[in-house]
């Protein structure tokens, strides 16, 4: 396959990709779970700058020699950040594994134990297929392990404030509890982190993409104090990894990482500004992305470090 024809694959995936919605009157239908997003100026505004985002990003020349790329059990869709890091890396999508260079199990399934194909080359790179549980009990566990010190807390034990929430991946309904009180089922207890940046009416979340657990780049996402837990953002703006993380603590990213078997993975990580210590809270394996909030520019330059380290990362040897 010539690199020249690399680009017409995702352009023709895209096409195709966005039948997965239905343009309705008043707004838009989600096919395969028939959730309706209403039409307001917001929700207009964000579409507007995700098509710039994506057209900027169709039009990225690819690095390097192209290669194949299969997703399994679900495709990569032009919304989740994969999508155009591996364009700009230079990736064709095949739909038959057995024909793929990079093999990644794809599902946003908070569990998810998939095996991969059946095959496949022996020399491919499989990418997440270790990553089966994304939990947040799961993730605490991981992060004390590799930090040494915990986020998990026991809400019939402790004393004052603390965040409740889902174990279920992309939830976002995390609420301030006072413990100690009873531990409801299918919910996972954290202590409070105080992640307020400069502005004290601001919290920050340090949104990481990691390839081999090392961070590509940083997304430092603003919003107010009282809307902690949603997930919109009044502000968003890029940062170097080296200007927000210490090396030692970069090495505990990709310790943590490396626990939960996430290859390729978005962390939410939030400093605290009473110790200043870091603490990661949740890792999605399928990120959207890049925010809408961030600027195209910036965009572009993220998705451009993040196809670099994927090259980077798919042409090591495994293991």
């Amino acid at each position: 396959m010539d690199a020249e024809s690399t680009p017409r694959a995702f352009h023709a995936e895209g096409r195709n990709w966005f039948r997965d919605f239905r343009i309705g009157v008043t707004g838009l239908v989600v096919k395969k779970t028939g959730a309706r997003v209403p039409y307001s100026p917001s929700v207009i505004a964000d579409l507007l700058a995700w098509f710039r985002f994506f057209f900027a990003a169709k039009a990225m020349a690819p690095l390097g020699a192209p290669f194949t790329i299969a997703f399994t059990p679900e495709r990569a869709r032009p919304w989740y950040l994969i999508w155009p890091t591996v364009h700009a890396a230079g990736g064709r999508l095949v739909k038959d594994a057995a024909q793929a260079d990079v093999v990644m199990h794809f599902d946003d399934a908070t569990f998810s134990p998939n095996p991969p194909p059946a095959g496949i080359k022996a020399d491919a790179r499989l990418i997440n297929f270790g990553c089966r549980d994304v939990s947040k009990s799961k993730v605490a566990e991981a992060f004390e392990a590799a930090f040494g010190y915990p986020l998990a807390i026991d809400p019939a034990t402790y004393v004052g404030p603390a965040v409740e929430k889902s174990e279920i991946n992309g939830a976002h309904d995390g609420r301030i509890v006072q413990c100690p009180t009873l531990a409801l089922r299918g919910r996972t207890y954290q202590r409070v982190v105080d992640a307020r940046g400069q502005n004290p009416e601001l919290v920050e979340d340090l949104r990481t993409p990691t390839l081999g657990g090392k961070p590509a780049c940083v997304f430092i996402k603003r919003r107010p104090v009282t809307k902690r837990f949603a997930n919109a953002n009044s502000e968003v703006e890029m940062a170097r990894v080296e200007a927000i993380f210490s090396a030692d603590e970069m090495a505990k990213i990709e310790d943590f990482a490396r626990r939960l078997g996430l290859d390729w993975g978005g962390l939410d990580v939030l400093r605290d500004k009473g110790d200043g210590r870091l603490y990661i809270v949740d890792a999605n394996k399928t990120d959207m992305g890049p925010p809408i909030a961030l600027p195209l520019s910036d965009k572009l330059v993220a998705t451009r470090l993040l196809a670099t380290a994927f090259r980077e990362f798919v042409s090591r040897p495994a293991g």
